[in-house]
Parts: structure tokens; C-alpha cells; sequence
């Protein structure tokens, strides 16, 4: 069977699983209908008329939509197979002949008069069953505190990028209680095993217990509320969402209750001791692995329904217990019994991080024994972070398994100019033809959103094509046209200069996981070294400036002229700390005392000024989301501080540390600044008292100011300050000659 059969028969079974029958096409019309007037409001939507036909698609059985129409006096019709393919190509038609925006940081939306002629009838199918959307991280890094007005926004912003499958798992411990009160668990065992909310993710794939808990009740009632509104919004439009399943982790409390049962203690995990991590794991052929696990599918879809795909990760970033074949065979067919058991249907939605993540012990032979103890066509793949290290190349296509080639992209929600746009590009095609491939789809799997917009518009847009853009500069300045409503040169020219930079990463060492000092708690061992010329950031800052004039009143202009300003900073904290070790190596106290003054006394807070001029770079929006989210005073403070521990310390001691750093107005004057205060201070004084520099002796006392940074109750403004123009320009003007003369 050749490759686009293998792929073609493989979506068909998976589509047939999944209970993708005709359904409410009315329905998912209307849902599109009601998505217009939300995003152009009632006038400008009556312009459309929306409609939903299966037969659209009949043939294929890939999504499919049709445009037509447009003009004077002339409604544009958007036809489409699912309501995501309708609302798919609703998308397709602003964007390519509207010259509109849909975006995280502000939508450019203004239509033209009269509506675009669509002059031919336009059909297009997308080449793969599946778009996927998100890591099990995200709910954590990006989604923990939001409310349905945003989830809300979200699942539009899905529906017009075409995804169709997506994660699902608020709510999901509520369940857990219910089945754990019935298993004979008291109510404090269960408060002291789950996680706090910020740090549910880890919990939810056995990484984790107790750290930052526990969750109150009032969680409970508010995510299952949740859950409900975005469970019915995503089926509205033809979305097949992923419930969690049950992938072997216990409490530990269970050995109480069943002393008898075969329960191994794992590894610790992330630096954590077994306070936190060392989870509980039911061996396979215990008789409790599937009374436990068809208890929870079974009171979780009495609850929320389903649409028979499933997502479970037993192995996680952990090793098991045994590299025996047998044993790995058995775990997972452990996991996929206990679905059958309740949905007959069920297809299990598997990260396909564990094979990339541990490549020392997932040989063939151990990856051979999970993906061959499901049926085939029932085990769905994602290759999480394939625009990097594809694992499909190294396993035969997942050695028949279907799989989504998915682009991880972002680690830990970071912010920092960062893509392989080149590699984006080309990947999924080059999946598809693989030889005997079994790919059905493509996915976006970041661990965290509302950063780097242009590498999701393009991945976005990659789920409909056949193959690669074929001219990327020119594809990113008609992206700068759209998103700032307007054709300007210089804007356009900024965004090739960081086409060919920061987002022309290439190679296996490709993260977006932003390592720079700027982020990291200071040492006289840190790595400066970036796979792009410095110099065009620098630039790309000077033509965003030169077009500042006429594109000011783009709120997607401010926000990333905020981001481009961020990051040359960035560039310039480098620039800086290298000085600062030079100084200090060659014992030159005045230089050390210039260059480390200029970055902590001055770069730092102009940046923190530059930041908080925009809603999205506001420490304190991300705390008031958590606040917001409390029903007493008691509850805010624990959600807030579940919010600085994440984006700081992490774990108690710094167990990983700054992993989930974010460049936000009062983190910035208020965490990363102290702590390159008390750098400097600390070589100073190491050179005036002639002692060497002591980097334990430092950390311990870093250490004092982060905690007491977690622990502060300080409030910070959630509305942006300050005009953005007058105060890039000003570092601009302030900082860009000295890196022109080389004497920064």
C-alpha cells in the first residue's frame, strides 16, 4: 500500500472511531453564524451567509470548505463540510482577500467596501484528517486561570485556524475525587495528592503530587462549570475534543485502603524529593488497574459525554520500572483495556514525548512494545516536537501507528523571539511522503501560547496546504501587511530581517526555551551565545521605530514593536553581562562597575517601563487572572502565590528554577533586576576584599530574594502605562549608537 493509502486508510479508521457521523450540520452552521457576529459584530456578518453540507466532503472525507460570491449587493458564501471547515475557510477568505488578522495580541479586522469578489468558485480540502491543538502543559503555562469569556475567545480562535481535535481536561478532578471517596479514600488524602492549580499539568501525568496544594472546592465546582461551556462550544463547531483516561497513577493513599495491591513507587522527577515526586504506579496485572480505570471513564463520561478519543501518558519524562518488552506491552495494554472496557470506540491520544524525551532507554525494541500492544488505528501519536527531533524518522513511521506531526515550538509559555520557520515549513510535507507514512494530521503542541504569532500563523495555515509555502519572505511581509492593516516598507523589511534571525533557527539544538541572562539567575558560567546575528534585531528595532509614525495606532504594531524593543534589550543584557565577567575576570573594578551598573540600574527598568505599556506584558494581569478566579481573599492569595512560584522558583527550593521565565512588567524590576543588583554588589565586593567570587555562597542569597518575591503580597497595575513609541524611542536612542560604535 503506498504512502498516501497508508495515511488515507489510517484517517478512515480513525474517523469511523471516533464518531465523526454526519451530526448536526444546523448546528454547526449556526455555531460559525454566531462566531461571525462575534468577530465583526451584527452588521459586517450579515454580509456572509454560512451553511454546512457532509457531502462537501464526501469523497475525501478531509474537511473541506467552498467560497463564492462577494461584491455589490452580493452576500459571500462560505460553505464547509464540518463547522470547522466552514469557519476554516471564513478565515481563509479575510485573510487572502480581505488582507484581515486574527490574532492572541488583537485582531486587524477592518473589511473592505464592498466585500471582495471571489472570482472563482474556491474549494479547497485540507491533506490530513487531524489539526491538533495543544500540549498537556498549556493548561497550566497559558490556561489555568481563565474564564469562560476567554476560553471563549480561544475556541474561536481555533475553529478559524481549522482545528479540529483538541485537548479537553478541565474539570477532570472532580471526577477523581468522586472516584476516589468511592475506592475509600478520606477527603484529606485527596487534598494532600493533588496539586496546586497552576501545577495540575505535572499532576495529571504523574510527574507530580501535594506541590502547591491543595485544591479548594471551590475549584471543583468552577472547572466542572467550565468544562461543560467549552465541552458544548468546541462539538458546536464540529471539534472533536480529547478527555483525559486513566494512565496507572495512584495516590499513595491507596495502599491503605488496598494494602494487597501490586503498586510500584517511580523516580523522582524535576528535582524534586519524594515529598513531590516519586509517584504511585498500579502494575498492569493488578486486578484494581481496570476496576480504577473504567470507574473513571465511566463517571467522567456519565458527566461530560464523549467522542471516543482519549489522552493518557503513563511514562512521561519518567522511566519504568522495567525495559522488559513484556512489561511495556502490558502497562499499555493495561491503558487502552480499561477504555475499551467503558467506550468500545476509543482511540488513545498518546505524547509522543516520552520516545524523544529518553532516546537512551526507548530503543526499537522497547518503542516496538507500546506501539504494537494497541490495535492498529487505535493508538494516535502526536510527534510532539518534530519541526526539531522527529521521531517518526526513527521509528518507521511509529511502526504503523497513525501519527500527527505536530511543532512544539514554545517551552515553558517564555517569551523570546524564537522559530524554525524553515524547518515549519517543510516538515509536514516531508512527513507525508515518508515512505509508508502513517501521518494524518498536523498539530500545535507549545507548552505555552501568546508568544511568536508568525510561527503559529504559518503552522496554522500549513494544516491546509498540500505543500510548503514556496517563498517565506515574501509570505512574512504579507503577514506584516495584514496584521497592521497596511502595506508599509520599512515594517515589512523589519519582519524579513527577523525572518532571516531569530526565526531561522535550524538543527537539533533548536528550543524555544529562552536561556538568556536576562532570565537566569546570574553566574560567571553563562552561555551569550545566540544562532543569529545580533545585529538584525538591532536593526529590525530601528525600522519598526521608522514606521512607528504611521502604524502607531496598530495595537499589533505596539505589541510587537513592545516585543522587538524586549528583545534587543535582551540582546543588550548579553552585550552587558559579557562586559561585566570580562571587568571582573581581568580584575578592572571601575569597568565592572559601569557595565554592571548600566544593565541593572538602567537597562533593566527602562525595559520593565517599556513592558508595561502594553496589556500583554503586565505582571499584573497574569496575577489578577488568578485573583479573579478566587471566591474569598484566602483563595486569591494561594492562587497568586501558585502563580509566582510558577513563573519563578517553581518548585519549593528552585527545583526548576526560571524554566517558565516570562519578560513582564514587575518581574522584571522586581525579580530579574534585584537578583543582577546583587550580581554586581557581589563581584565588587569580591574585588575590593580580594576574595574569590563564591557561586554557592551567591545562589544561597539570590535564593532570599526570589522567595521573598513568591512570598510578597505586592499588587501590580493589570492596565498598560505609558506611551510605547516615546519609550522604545527612547531607549532606542539611548542604547542603538553605542551598539553601532561598538562602545555600549
Amino acid at each position: 500500500m503506498g504512502t498516501v493509502a497508508v495515511a488515507a486508510a489510517l484517517g478512515f479508521l480513525l474517523l469511523t472511531a471516533a464518531g465523526g457521523s454526519a451530526g448536526d450540520e444546523a448546528r454547526e452552521a449556526a455555531a460559525v453564524r454566531e462566531l461571525l457576529v462575534r468577530l465583526l459584530g451584527p452588521g459586517p456578518a450579515a454580509a456572509f451567509s454560512v451553511s454546512v453540507e457532509r457531502a462537501l466532503a464526501a469523497e475525501s472525507g478531509l474537511d473541506t470548505y467552498r467560497l463564492s460570491g462577494g461584491g455589490v449587493g452580493a452576500r459571500v458564501r462560505v460553505l464547509g463540510s464540518t463547522g470547522v471547515a466552514a469557519a476554516a475557510g471564513l478565515h481563509r477568505y479575510l485573510r487572502d482577500f480581505c488582507g484581515c488578522h486574527v490574532a492572541w495580541s488583537g485582531s486587524q479586522l477592518r473589511l473592505p467596501q464592498p466585500l471582495p469578489v471571489v472570482p472563482e468558485e474556491l474549494t479547497e480540502a485540507t491533506p490530513n484528517r487531524y489539526r491538533y491543538y495543544q500540549n498537556v502543559c498549556t493548561q497550566s503555562y497559558s490556561f489555568v486561570w481563565w474564564d469562560w469569556a476567554r476560553w471563549e475567545q480561544e475556541i474561536d480562535w481555533m475553529a478559524l485556524n481549522g482545528i479540529n481535535l483538541a485537548l479537553a481536561w478541565s474539570g477532570q478532578e472532580a471526577i477523581w475525587q468522586q472516584v476516589y471517596l468511592a475506592l475509600g479514600l478520606t477527603q484529606t488524602e485527596i487534598d494532600e495528592y493533588f496539586t496546586g492549580p497552576a501545577f495540575l499539568a505535572w499532576g495529571r501525568m504523574g510527574n507530580l503530587h501535594t506541590w502547591s496544594g491543595p485544591l479548594p472546592p471551590s475549584w471543583h465546582l468552577k472547572q466542572v462549570y467550565l468544562q461543560h461551556r467549552i465541552l458544548d462550544r468546541m462539538r458546536s463547531f464540529g471539534m472533536i475534543p480529547v478527555l483525559p483516561a486513566f494512565a496507572g497513577h495512584v495516590p499513595k493513599a491507596l495502599t491503605r485502603v488496598f494494602p494487597q495491591a501490586n503498586i510500584t513507587q517511580m523516580g523522582r522527577w524535576g528535582h524534586f524529593n519524594c515529598s513531590y515526586s516519586c509517584s504511585f504506579l498500579l502494575a498492569p496485572e493488578d486486578p484494581l488497574f481496570p476496576m480504577v480505570g473504567s470507574l473513571f471513564l465511566r463517571e467522567l463520561t456519565k458527566e461530560f459525554g464523549t467522542d471516543h478519543i482519549y489522552g493518557a501518558d503513563t511514562f512521561n519524562e519518567m522511566q519504568p520500572p522495567s525495559s522488559e518488552p513484556s512489561y511495556l506491552a502490558a502497562a499499555t495494554a493495561a491503558v487502552y483495556q480499561a477504555m475499551i472496557a467503558v467506550d468500545p470506540d476509543a482511540v488513545w491520544l498518546l505524547q509522543g514525548w516520552l520516545f524523544q524525551h529518553q532516546p537512551e532507554f526507548w530503543g526499537p525494541t522497547q518503542v516496538g512494545a507500546v506501539l504494537g500492544a494497541v490495535p492498529r488505528g487505535r493508538l494516535l501519536v502526536l510527534d510532539l516536537f518534530a519541526e526539531s527531533q522527529p521521531v517518526y524518522v526513527r521509528t518507521a513511521s511509529f511502526q504503523g501507528q497513525p501519527f500527527i506531526w505536530c511543532m512544539l515550538h514554545n517551552f515553558g509559555g517564555n517569551h523570546g523571539l524564537f522559530g524554525a520557520l524553515e524547518s515549519v515549513n517543510r516538515g509536514p510535507t516531508a512527513a507525508r511522503l515518508f515512505p509508508n507514512s502513517t501521518m494524518v494530521g498536523t498539530g500545535m503542541t507549545p507548552e505555552g501560547i501568546g508568544q511568536n504569532e508568525v510561527v503559529y500563523a504559518l503552522m496554522a495555515e500549513l494544516g491546509w496546504r498540500k505543500g510548503p509555502v514556496a517563498d517565506l519572505g515574501a509570505w512574512v511581509t504579507g503577514f506584516a501587511a495584514r496584521r497592521y492593516g497596511v502595506s508599509h516598507g520599512d515594517a515589512e523589511a523589519a519582519w524579513r530581517l527577523l525572518l532571516r534571525s531569530v526565526y531561522n533557527c535550524s538543527g537539533e539544538g533548536c528550543s524555544g526555551h529562552n536561556r538568556s541572562p536576562l532570565v537566569r539567575r546570574p553566574s560567571l558560567q553563562m552561555v551569550t551565545d545566540v544562532w543569529y546575528n545580533r545585529s538584525d534585531v538591532l536593526e529590525a528595532w530601528r525600522m519598526l521605530l521608522t514606521a512607528a509614525p504611521t502604524l502607531a495606532s496598530s495595537p499589533a504594531f505596539c505589541y510587537d514593536l513592545v516585543d522587538v524593543t524586549r528583545q534587543a534589550v535582551q540582546e543588550l543584557v548579553s552585550w552587558y553581562y559579557e562586559e561585566v565577567r570580562t571587568a571582573y575576570l581581568n580584575k578592572e573594578l571601575v569597568p565592572l562597575m559601569r557595565a554592571g551598573g548600566i544593565l541593572a540600574y538602567e537597562l533593566l527598568p527602562a525595559l520593565d517601563k517599556v513592558l508595561a505599556s502594553d496589556s500583554h506584558f503586565l505582571l499584573g494581569s497574569w496575577l489578577e487572572q488568578a485573583r479573579v478566579a478566587a471566591v474569598s481573599e484566602t483563595e486569591a492569595r494561594f492562587y497568586e502565590q501558585n502563580s509566582r512560584y510558577q513563573l519563578t522558583l517553581w518548585g519549593p527550593e528552585g527545583n526548576i528554577l526560571d524554566y517558565a521565565n516570562r519578560q513582564l512588567a514587575g518581574l522584571v524590576a522586581d525579580y530579574y533586576a534585584p537578583r543582577w543588583r546583587l550580581f554586581t554588589e557581589t563581584l565588587v565586593e569580591s574585588l575590593v576584599q580580594g576574595i574569590p567570587f563564591q557561586q554557592h555562597q551567591f545562589d544561597k542569597n539570590a535564593f532570599q530574594l526570589e522567595q521573598t518575591f513568591v512570598l510578597s503580597t505586592k499588587r501590580y497595575p493589570s492596565q498598560p502605562q505609558g506611551d510605547t513609541v516615546d519609550l522604545a524611542k527612547k531607549l532606542f536612542l539611548k542604547y542603538y549608537p553605542r551598539w553601532v560604535a561598538g562602545a555600549l
